[in-house]
Protein backbone atom coordinates (compact mmCIF):
# COMPACT_ATOMS: atom_id res chain seq x y z
CA UNK A 1 0.00 0.00 0.00
CA UNK A 2 1.35 3.42 -0.99
CA UNK A 3 0.49 6.36 1.27
CA UNK A 4 0.20 9.80 -0.31
CA UNK A 5 -0.02 12.87 1.87
CA UNK A 6 -2.50 15.64 0.96
CA UNK A 7 0.36 18.19 0.97
CA UNK A 8 1.91 16.44 -2.05
CA UNK A 9 -1.40 16.56 -3.92
CA UNK A 10 -1.79 20.27 -3.10
CA UNK A 11 1.70 21.12 -4.35
CA UNK A 12 1.28 19.15 -7.57
CA UNK A 13 -2.14 20.64 -8.33
CA UNK A 14 -0.74 24.13 -7.73
CA UNK A 15 2.10 23.45 -10.18
CA UNK A 16 -0.19 21.91 -12.79
CA UNK A 17 -2.62 24.87 -12.65
CA UNK A 18 0.19 27.29 -13.47
CA UNK A 19 1.79 25.10 -16.14
CA UNK A 20 -1.51 24.35 -17.85
CA UNK A 21 -2.26 28.06 -18.16
CA UNK A 22 1.17 29.01 -19.48
CA UNK A 23 2.67 26.07 -21.41
CA UNK A 24 0.97 24.67 -24.49
CA UNK A 25 1.72 21.05 -25.33
CA UNK A 26 4.29 20.63 -28.10
CA UNK A 27 1.90 18.37 -30.05
CA UNK A 28 -0.73 21.12 -30.16
CA UNK A 29 1.84 23.71 -31.19
CA UNK A 30 3.08 21.40 -33.96
CA UNK A 31 -0.49 20.91 -35.16
CA UNK A 32 -0.97 24.68 -35.33
CA UNK A 33 2.25 24.96 -37.35
CA UNK A 34 1.14 22.28 -39.79
CA UNK A 35 -2.22 23.95 -40.34
CA UNK A 36 -0.60 27.38 -40.70
CA UNK A 37 1.22 26.05 -43.76
CA UNK A 38 -2.11 25.06 -45.34
CA UNK A 39 -3.53 28.58 -45.02
CA UNK A 40 -2.95 31.90 -46.75
CA UNK A 41 -3.91 35.52 -46.18
CA UNK A 42 -5.71 36.45 -42.97
CA UNK A 43 -6.18 32.84 -41.81
CA UNK A 44 -2.44 32.23 -41.98
CA UNK A 45 -1.70 35.50 -40.17
CA UNK A 46 -4.07 34.58 -37.34
CA UNK A 47 -2.42 31.18 -36.87
CA UNK A 48 1.01 32.84 -36.88
CA UNK A 49 -0.18 35.19 -34.12
CA UNK A 50 -1.61 32.31 -32.07
CA UNK A 51 1.72 30.46 -32.33
CA UNK A 52 3.66 33.59 -31.38
CA UNK A 53 1.33 34.12 -28.42
CA UNK A 54 1.81 30.53 -27.20
CA UNK A 55 5.60 30.77 -27.48
CA UNK A 56 5.65 34.08 -25.59
CA UNK A 57 3.41 32.66 -22.85
CA UNK A 58 5.83 29.80 -22.29
CA UNK A 59 8.91 32.03 -22.42
CA UNK A 60 7.52 34.72 -20.09
CA UNK A 61 5.57 32.32 -17.83
CA UNK A 62 2.32 34.19 -18.38
CA UNK A 63 -1.13 32.83 -19.35
CA UNK A 64 -1.66 32.08 -23.03
CA UNK A 65 -5.24 33.36 -22.64
CA UNK A 66 -6.79 35.93 -20.31
CA UNK A 67 -9.54 33.43 -19.47
CA UNK A 68 -7.68 30.95 -17.28
CA UNK A 69 -10.87 28.94 -16.89
CA UNK A 70 -12.75 26.97 -14.33
CA UNK A 71 -10.50 24.19 -13.04
CA UNK A 72 -11.53 20.64 -13.88
CA UNK A 73 -9.52 17.87 -12.23
CA UNK A 74 -9.62 14.22 -13.27
CA UNK A 75 -8.23 11.82 -10.66
CA UNK A 76 -7.45 8.11 -11.05
CA UNK A 77 -6.76 6.37 -7.74
CA UNK A 78 -5.17 2.92 -7.70
CA UNK A 79 -6.57 0.32 -5.31
CA UNK A 80 -3.18 0.16 -3.56
CA UNK A 81 -3.10 3.90 -2.84
CA UNK A 82 -4.05 5.36 0.53
CA UNK A 83 -4.58 9.11 0.71
CA UNK A 84 -4.03 10.24 4.28
CA UNK A 85 -6.51 13.11 4.23
CA UNK A 86 -9.34 14.75 2.28
CA UNK A 87 -8.47 14.64 -1.42
CA UNK A 88 -11.07 17.28 -2.33
CA UNK A 89 -9.67 19.67 0.23
CA UNK A 90 -6.11 19.00 -0.99
CA UNK A 91 -7.07 19.63 -4.62
CA UNK A 92 -8.95 22.84 -3.88
CA UNK A 93 -6.08 24.15 -1.78
CA UNK A 94 -3.77 23.49 -4.73
CA UNK A 95 -6.11 25.33 -7.09
CA UNK A 96 -6.33 28.27 -4.70
CA UNK A 97 -2.54 28.52 -4.41
CA UNK A 98 -2.02 28.04 -8.13
CA UNK A 99 -4.40 30.80 -9.11
CA UNK A 100 -3.32 33.29 -6.45
CA UNK A 101 0.45 32.74 -6.50
CA UNK A 102 0.43 32.22 -10.27
CA UNK A 103 -1.49 35.49 -10.82
CA UNK A 104 -4.12 33.67 -12.87
CA UNK A 105 -7.55 35.21 -13.37
CA UNK A 106 -10.12 34.04 -10.83
CA UNK A 107 -13.29 33.22 -12.74
CA UNK A 108 -15.43 31.15 -10.37
CA UNK A 109 -18.52 32.54 -8.63
CA UNK A 110 -19.87 31.00 -5.41
CA UNK A 111 -23.40 30.71 -6.76
CA UNK A 112 -24.74 30.98 -10.31
CA UNK A 113 -27.48 33.21 -8.86
CA UNK A 114 -25.61 35.71 -6.66
CA UNK A 115 -22.49 35.77 -8.93
CA UNK A 116 -20.08 36.57 -6.07
CA UNK A 117 -16.49 35.69 -7.01
CA UNK A 118 -14.75 33.18 -4.72
CA UNK A 119 -11.47 35.06 -5.42
CA UNK A 120 -9.27 31.97 -5.69
CA UNK A 121 -10.96 30.00 -8.52
CA UNK A 122 -12.28 27.35 -6.15
CA UNK A 123 -14.08 25.06 -5.96
CA UNK A 124 -12.69 22.88 -8.74
CA UNK A 125 -14.85 20.36 -10.55
CA UNK A 126 -13.39 17.00 -9.52
CA UNK A 127 -13.99 13.63 -11.19
CA UNK A 128 -12.61 10.57 -9.40
CA UNK A 129 -12.14 7.13 -10.92
CA UNK A 130 -10.85 4.05 -9.12
CA UNK A 131 -8.31 1.89 -10.94
CA UNK A 132 -5.95 -0.99 -10.18
CA UNK A 133 -2.36 -0.51 -9.01
CA UNK A 134 -0.32 1.81 -6.80
CA UNK A 135 -0.48 5.01 -8.84
CA UNK A 136 -2.36 8.26 -8.38
CA UNK A 137 -2.91 10.14 -11.66
CA UNK A 138 -4.04 13.76 -11.58
CA UNK A 139 -5.01 15.68 -14.71
CA UNK A 140 -5.69 19.41 -14.36
CA UNK A 141 -7.75 21.05 -17.11
CA UNK A 142 -8.57 24.76 -17.03
CA UNK A 143 -11.65 25.24 -19.25
CA UNK A 144 -12.48 28.69 -20.58
CA UNK A 145 -16.06 29.90 -20.83
CA UNK A 146 -15.79 30.97 -24.46
CA UNK A 147 -15.54 27.40 -25.69
CA UNK A 148 -17.58 25.79 -22.91
CA UNK A 149 -20.52 28.13 -23.55
CA UNK A 150 -20.72 26.90 -27.14
CA UNK A 151 -20.91 23.24 -26.10
CA UNK A 152 -24.25 21.42 -26.38
CA UNK A 153 -26.06 18.24 -25.36
CA UNK A 154 -28.96 16.76 -27.32
CA UNK A 155 -31.03 13.62 -26.77
CA UNK A 156 -31.48 12.28 -30.28
CA UNK A 157 -33.81 9.50 -31.33
CA UNK A 158 -32.02 6.23 -32.18
CA UNK A 159 -33.61 6.48 -35.65
CA UNK A 160 -31.60 9.69 -36.24
CA UNK A 161 -28.52 7.48 -36.41
CA UNK A 162 -25.09 8.51 -37.58
CA UNK A 163 -26.37 11.18 -39.95
CA UNK A 164 -28.36 12.79 -37.14
CA UNK A 165 -25.24 12.85 -34.97
CA UNK A 166 -23.18 14.44 -37.74
CA UNK A 167 -25.84 17.07 -38.40
CA UNK A 168 -25.96 18.00 -34.71
CA UNK A 169 -22.17 18.33 -34.51
CA UNK A 170 -21.90 20.38 -37.70
CA UNK A 171 -24.81 22.64 -36.74
CA UNK A 172 -23.19 23.23 -33.34
CA UNK A 173 -19.84 24.23 -34.86
CA UNK A 174 -21.45 26.38 -37.54
CA UNK A 175 -23.69 28.26 -35.10
CA UNK A 176 -20.76 28.79 -32.71
CA UNK A 177 -18.78 30.60 -35.41
CA UNK A 178 -15.84 32.53 -33.99
CA UNK A 179 -17.12 32.72 -30.40
CA UNK A 180 -15.19 29.67 -29.09
CA UNK A 181 -11.95 31.00 -30.66
CA UNK A 182 -11.25 28.45 -33.41
CA UNK A 183 -9.33 26.48 -34.49
CA UNK A 184 -10.96 23.96 -32.17
CA UNK A 185 -10.53 20.53 -30.74
CA UNK A 186 -14.02 19.05 -30.94
CA UNK A 187 -14.94 16.44 -28.34
CA UNK A 188 -17.99 14.28 -29.05
CA UNK A 189 -19.53 11.94 -26.48
CA UNK A 190 -22.14 9.47 -27.69
CA UNK A 191 -24.09 7.12 -25.45
CA UNK A 192 -24.74 6.61 -21.76
CA UNK A 193 -27.29 9.13 -20.55
CA UNK A 194 -27.48 12.93 -20.41
CA UNK A 195 -24.60 13.39 -17.94
CA UNK A 196 -22.47 10.47 -19.13
CA UNK A 197 -22.33 11.68 -22.73
CA UNK A 198 -21.22 15.10 -21.47
CA UNK A 199 -18.52 13.55 -19.30
CA UNK A 200 -17.07 11.32 -22.01
CA UNK A 201 -17.13 14.24 -24.46
CA UNK A 202 -14.99 16.24 -22.03
CA UNK A 203 -12.74 13.25 -21.39
CA UNK A 204 -12.16 12.95 -25.14
CA UNK A 205 -10.44 16.35 -25.06
CA UNK A 206 -7.75 14.83 -22.83
CA UNK A 207 -6.65 12.48 -25.59
CA UNK A 208 -3.46 13.14 -27.53
CA UNK A 209 -4.24 15.53 -30.37
CA UNK A 210 -2.71 13.10 -32.87
CA UNK A 211 -4.47 9.92 -31.76
CA UNK A 212 -7.50 8.14 -33.23
CA UNK A 213 -10.18 6.12 -31.51
CA UNK A 214 -9.46 2.40 -31.21
CA UNK A 215 -13.11 1.76 -32.03
CA UNK A 216 -13.39 1.52 -35.85
CA UNK A 217 -16.85 3.12 -35.98
CA UNK A 218 -15.75 6.02 -33.77
CA UNK A 219 -12.55 6.48 -35.81
CA UNK A 220 -14.53 6.64 -39.05
CA UNK A 221 -16.84 9.24 -37.51
CA UNK A 222 -13.84 11.26 -36.29
CA UNK A 223 -12.36 11.29 -39.80
CA UNK A 224 -15.65 12.22 -41.46
CA UNK A 225 -16.44 15.00 -38.98
CA UNK A 226 -12.91 16.42 -39.20
CA UNK A 227 -13.22 16.70 -42.97
CA UNK A 228 -16.74 18.14 -42.93
CA UNK A 229 -16.09 20.62 -40.11
CA UNK A 230 -13.11 22.03 -41.98
CA UNK A 231 -15.30 22.50 -45.06
CA UNK A 232 -17.57 24.88 -43.11
CA UNK A 233 -15.17 27.78 -43.80
CA UNK A 234 -15.49 29.10 -40.24
CA UNK A 235 -11.70 29.29 -40.06
CA UNK A 236 -9.31 30.71 -37.47
CA UNK A 237 -11.16 33.02 -35.06
CA UNK A 238 -14.26 32.71 -37.26
CA UNK A 239 -12.77 34.81 -40.08
CA UNK A 240 -12.86 32.03 -42.70
CA UNK A 241 -10.24 29.52 -43.75
CA UNK A 242 -9.48 25.83 -44.05
CA UNK A 243 -8.70 25.32 -40.36
CA UNK A 244 -11.81 25.26 -38.19
CA UNK A 245 -10.85 22.11 -36.26
CA UNK A 246 -7.40 20.88 -35.34
CA UNK A 247 -8.87 17.52 -34.32
CA UNK A 248 -12.11 15.68 -33.61
CA UNK A 249 -12.31 13.11 -30.80
CA UNK A 250 -15.25 10.73 -30.43
CA UNK A 251 -15.85 8.69 -27.26
CA UNK A 252 -18.60 6.06 -27.08
CA UNK A 253 -20.49 4.42 -24.20
CA UNK A 254 -23.34 1.85 -24.12
CA UNK A 255 -26.84 3.32 -23.87
CA UNK A 256 -30.54 2.47 -23.58
CA UNK A 257 -32.25 1.03 -26.66
CA UNK A 258 -34.58 4.05 -26.79
CA UNK A 259 -31.87 6.70 -26.36
CA UNK A 260 -29.13 8.34 -28.40
CA UNK A 261 -27.49 10.97 -26.13
CA UNK A 262 -24.90 13.17 -27.83
CA UNK A 263 -22.70 15.93 -26.42
CA UNK A 264 -20.41 18.26 -28.33
CA UNK A 265 -17.78 19.71 -26.00
CA UNK A 266 -15.75 22.38 -27.71
CA UNK A 267 -12.17 23.22 -26.80
CA UNK A 268 -10.47 26.29 -28.24
CA UNK A 269 -6.97 26.20 -29.71
CA UNK A 270 -5.56 26.76 -26.20
CA UNK A 271 -5.88 23.07 -25.37
CA UNK A 272 -4.78 23.12 -21.73
CA UNK A 273 -4.27 20.08 -19.58
CA UNK A 274 -1.32 18.83 -17.55
CA UNK A 275 -0.80 15.45 -15.91
CA UNK A 276 1.18 14.08 -12.97
CA UNK A 277 1.46 10.44 -11.87
CA UNK A 278 2.45 9.91 -8.25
Amino acid sequence: MKTILPELITNEVKRLCIEAATIIDDEVLNCLEENKNKECGLAKTILEQIIENDNLAKKENIPMCQDTGITIVFVEIGNQVFIDGDIYEAINKGVSLGYTEGYLRKSVVKSPLNRINTKDNTPAIVHIKHTMGDKLKITVCPKGAGSENMSKVLMLNPADGKEGIKKFVLDTIKSAGGRPCPPLIVGVGIGGDIEKCALIAKESLLRDINDSSVDPDAKLLEDELYEEINKLNVGPMGLKGKTTALAVKVNLYPCHIASLPVCVNIQCHASRHKVVIL
